[in-house]
C-alpha cells in the first residue's frame, strides 16, 4: 500500500512538474507575442528590431516544440 502511494506521488509531481514547464513556456510565447506585435507595428523597424523580430519567432518556435513534446509525455503515461 505505501509503495503504491510513493508511486502515486511521483507521478503526481512529475505531472506538476510538467505542467508548470508548459505553463512557463506558454507564459513565455505570450510575453514574446506583446514584445513583437509592439515591433511589427512599426513602421520603420531598425536592423536591430528586425534581428529581434527574427529571435522572437524562433523562441517561440522552440517553446512551441517543447510544449508539443510536454503534452505528449503526459498523453504517453
Amino acid at each position: 500500500m505505501s509503495e503504491n502511494n510513493d508511486e502515486l506521488i511521483k507521478a503526481q509531481n512529475e505531472l506538476i512538474g510538467i505542467l508548470f514547464e508548459i505553463i512557463k513556456r506558454l507564459q513565455s510565447n505570450n510575453d514574446l507575442d506583446a514584445e513583437y506585435f509592439q515591433i511589427i507595428s512599426k513602421k520603420i523597424r531598425t536592423e536591430n528590431e528586425n534581428s529581434r523580430l527574427e529571435q522572437i519567432t524562433k523562441e517561440r518556435e522552440e517553446n512551441a516544440e517543447i510544449v508539443s513534446r510536454l503534452l505528449k509525455q503526459i498523453e504517453s503515461n
